[in-house]
């Protein structure tokens, strides 16, 4: 991997390795705001990729009561669907460490647009999160940012640290292409960013992201060159 100062690059051996320095990475940043700050927020993101890391980092000794967890996206479906981002992380995370607080973004009972209001008003009266969670896609997305989207610019340049998205035609959308995501404001209101990458495959996607800087092209470009803080890639073949 080329240097590049946007980036810290972290490469380790096998899936094995590459979870445990994940999670040892999440708990440092963890601690360290909790001993600052009294109290630590994190966004998670889902798949099957991190659920592994979650599982890890929930046995780590913190103060797991005064940290706050929220997501850095979600399908538009019931939390309780096996597809759902907040059952993974409740089911990898919340039900194995006492965490203090949950932040969904599917509000049962409210609609696409009223559930978006409610993360967005929750954020804004949230402490800056310390740390997100990002994958992504082979196609350049990250959060449900995906190109090619009808919804892209408007999320893009969105004020609101959430957004709904309609995906609608995107292949790796699936048959959930109504989203709830975070936006490139609100990703950019977190200290730390981590992006958890593994197979050849998207190593290569994301080495065309640094040597370009269309966002629409590749989405993850977003994650890049915000704050003080590089971006984090902990990657594994």
């Amino acid at each position: 991997m080329k240097a590049d100062p946007r980036v810290e690059w972290f490469e380790h051996r096998d899936a094995e390795a590459w979870i445990h320095a994940v999670a040892a990475d999440m708990e440092r940043i963890l601690a360290v705001e909790l001993a600052i700050r009294g109290e630590a927020r994190m966004l998670l993101s889902g798949g099957t990729t991190p659920a592994p890391v979650y599982e890890q980092v929930a046995v780590a000794p913190l103060d797991w009561p005064k940290v706050t967890v929220g997501l850095v996206d979600e399908r538009w479906l019931s939390p309780r669907d096996s597809a759902s981002n907040a059952r993974l992380v409740r089911e990898s995370l919340l039900e194995r460490a006492d965490v203090g607080h949950f932040e969904p973004l599917v509000r049962e009972g409210l609609t696409l647009a009223e559930s978006v209001h409610a993360a967005n008003l929750e954020a804004s009266h949230a402490a800056d999160a310390c740390l997100a969670v990002l994958g992504m896609g082979n196609d350049g997305h990250t959060a449900s940012l995906f190109p090619g989207s009808a919804d892209l610019d408007r999320v893009l340049a969105s004020d609101q640290p959430y957004a709904a998205l309609d995906a609608t035609g995107c292949p790796v959308a699936g048959e959930w292409p109504l989203r709830i995501t975070l936006t490139p404001a609100g990703l950019a209101r977190t200290r730390h960013r981590l992006l958890l990458l593994r197979g050849q495959t998207k190593r290569e996607v994301f080495e065309r992201a640094l040597a370009g800087d269309d966002v629409r092209e590749l989405p993850i470009r977003v994650a890049l060159g915000l704050g003080i803080e590089p971006l984090r890639v902990h990657w594994c073949p």
